[in-house]
């Protein structure tokens, strides 16, 4: 059932077409001015608006443009009818945003399948704008899992890497600092192998989250770059601060205390940290300062573990 409303000056066609629309179940308000139409239209939503084309006061074509420049695109559909059967009166009804017209004297059967016909194309219009929504959504959601780590629901590699590359230009341009905190998780073969991958992976999970309680800024980006590897991006931020981030890491693992008899570093899972800093430059590529960071790992490790190594920052050209 389609509401309609049905905007004549003259009562008895207002009735002939009520009657009519109602008898094919749709629901009918009547209006017989122009002004009238515009404040019922706006008052309460209509599915299709019939309108007499030529009425006292403001007529149907003045009255059509204006339910269009108000309601945009809320506007239902109109159907002008009109007693002016020339060419130009049709031109008319369509410029100033009719959807159909009839003319008079009103052929019923000919004006009830047009109005079936715009209603069916209006349903339609709905479904595929339902449709879109749906859509846009899914897409935005795929666009959320292709960015995010299945199981820790931090940022995975690819959206470290896309926003490094983005804060890589803009500190450039504005020649600020850049800090990088690559982790790995010690012995967490042996983890695994000592209580199962069901607690590795609750373990990963503990991790990322006191990995996120380190950092203080919402710029800062906490992501799994890998297994048991982690990375913090820290924009506008020095090589002390880098290192303080560290230590705050460091401090709550030490205070999460998660147990790890297989571990030879200590009885707890424990972190092992390479750090590097820089003031990026549009002439270098940020991979270089990831794989410093990855030296200074590699040198935690062969120091014994659970402990951070910072290198300095050196030009790829050097």
């Amino acid at each position: 059932m389609a509401k309609l409303l049905i905007v004549d000056d003259d009562m008895t066609t207002r009735t002939f077409l009520s009657l009519a629309m109602q008898r094919d179940g749709h629901q009918i308000m009547e209006a017989w001015t122009g002004e009238d139409c515009l404040a019922l239209a706006q008052q309460e939503s209509q599915d299709m608006i019939l309108l007499d084309a030529q009425m006292p006061g403001m007529d149907g074509f003045t009255c059509c443009a204006e339910l269009r420049a108000i309601m945009r695109d809320q506007c239902p559909p109109v159907i002008m009818i009109t007693g002016l059967a020339d060419q130009a009166s049709v031109d008319r009804a369509f410029s100033v945003g009719a959807i159909d017209y009839a003319t008079k004297p009103i052929h019923m059967a000919v004006l009830r399948q047009r109005v079936r016909q715009v209603l069916r194309e209006r349903e339609l219009m709905h479904q595929l704008a339902t449709i879109n929504q749906q859509l846009a959504a899914a897409n935005r959601e795929l666009q959320h899992l292709t960015r995010i780590d299945s199981l820790t629901q931090i940022a995975n590699r690819r959206c470290f890497e896309e926003i490094l590359a983005k804060e890589w230009g803009r500190l450039a341009r504005q020649q600020r600092s850049l800090g990088v905190i690559l982790c790995d998780v010690d012995f967490f073969k042996q983890y695994n192998d000592l209580y199962g991958h069901l607690a590795g992976d609750r373990c990963l999970k503990d991790i990322s989250e006191l990995l996120r309680l380190s950092i203080l800024r919402s710029a800062d980006l906490v992501a799994r770059y890998g297994g048991e590897e982690f990375i913090i991006l820290l924009p506008e931020t020095d090589a002390a601060g880098t290192m303080c981030v560290a230590e705050r890491i460091h401090t709550k693992i030490r205070n999460a205390a998660i147990p790890h008899a297989g571990s030879k570093a200590a009885a707890i899972v424990t972190l092992s940290i390479g750090v590097a800093c820089t003031a990026p430059e549009m002439t270098e590529h940020p991979k270089h300062l990831l794989d410093i960071a990855d030296r200074a790992l590699y040198d935690a490790k062969a120091k014994g573990r659970n402990q951070t190594v910072m290198r300095p920052y050196q030009s790829s050209a050097v």
